[in-house]
């Protein structure tokens, strides 16, 4: 049997894309199994799944000064033993990662028993834990045409992002009812990731009036974020957050207000949602959701908004704006080539592998 290994972890988008290739390579016939952190959040999620997961140690890489930096090294040097025994014991064809830091050590193990890597870079520019790997990496799928100019030409693919099929299972009939909608009005979906997006919630309760008027209103607002005295507001939902209700959502909606997060986008893009962007300020981040918006816009998927020129104007004269023009962001949408993301990454995979 072939067998490969998928390794990502620390967030949910360095695991996501993982779990979306999964039904796929089952269907080619590998023997999968995941490496990840000893307690990271991506262990309980593959395990949900019914993988086989191994966990090893793993340090952060950070950019700035810090106490952790003088014990984590160790950490790593730990996890690339770990690894090296792995890879020894599981002798996969190869290896697929999806970045994050625990990917560091085991991509360096793989190469270093001569196992083909294939590594997807989501952001715009590679991370840090992807700017080490990259050169032990065989190829390097990424999501935009402006990051292929960050990557050795003879290694980079582009790909897009694996989406899970199950974004596409929803029904809108299902997620009214969850919301007690009546279909009548169209629905906005307001996210801001797991744990909200304080400017985000704030300018959409301020105008929540207005909105309204014209839309229904899901709003995710993240772990902690419910505001109590909204709770019986005719035609807004609240939800910390949503997981298996997430697709009949989804399908529900007409329209979204996200962040930029790479996977997110990609899923915005794949399920053909009009939608206003508001990226992370570069103030909180390494700007990548910047510049992830700023190639979205530019293809024409996406409205972008940014956070410091985000007002009670500009926010419902963006919502207008782009419900108004909703057919043009679909047609665009629907003519990207950023949607085939499995079957080229599956290609890669069946064509790197160890024979």
């Amino acid at each position: 049997m072939k067998r490969i290994i998928l390794t990502g972890g620390g967030t949910a988008g360095h695991v996501t894309p993982n779990m979306a290739l999964v039904p796929s390579l089952k269907e080619a016939g590998y023997d999968i199994q995941y490496i990840g952190s000893y307690n990271g959040m991506e262990r309980k999620l593959i395990e949900e799944i019914d993988l086989p997961y191994h966990g090893i140690s793993s340090g952060k890489l950070r950019r700035y000064f810090d106490l952790k930096n003088l014990s984590d090294p160790f950490k790593v040097l730990k996890g690339y033993a770990e690894a090296s025994r792995l890879m020894k014991k599981l002798k996969p064809n190869v290896v697929f990662s999806k970045g994050g830091f625990v990917t560091v050590p085991v991509v360096l193990a793989a190469k270093r028993r001569k196992i083909p890597v294939i590594i997807h870079e989501s952001d715009i520019t590679p991370g840090l834990a992807n700017k080490i790997s990259i050169p032990a990496a065989t190829k390097v799928c990424c999501n935009f045409p402006e990051t292929i100019k960050y990557l050795p030409p003879e290694k980079s693919v582009l790909t897009g992002s694996p989406i899970r099929q199950e974004l596409f299972s929803g029904s809108k009939e299902e997620g009214l009812k969850l919301c007690g909608f009546t279909g009548e009005k169209p629905v906005l979906l307001v996210m801001g990731g797991s744990l909200g997006a304080v400017a985000i919630n704030r300018s959409l309760r301020e105008n929540l009036t207005s909105l309204l008027e014209q839309f229904d209103i899901i709003h995710l607002c993240g772990n902690g974020n419910l505001d109590e005295s909204l709770l019986e507001t005719e035609g807004y939902k609240q939800f910390e957050y949503a997981k298996e209700e997430l697709t009949h959502l989804f399908a529900a909606t007409d329209l979204i207000i996200s962040r930029a997060g790479a996977n997110a986008i990609c899923e915005l893009l794949a399920l053909k949602k009009p939608n206003i962007l508001i990226p992370l300020p570069a103030s909180q981040s390494r700007g990548d959701q910047l510049l992830n918006a700023a190639s979205f816009e530019k293809s024409g998927y996406s409205y972008v908004l940014q956070e410091e020129e985000l007002t009670k104007d500009t926010l419902l004269k963006a919502v207008q704006y782009v419900y108004d023009e909703r057919e043009e962001y679909i047609q665009s949408m629907q003519e990207s080539k950023l949607n085939k993301a499995i079957s080229i990454i599956m290609d890669l995979i069946e064509n790197t592998a160890i024979q």
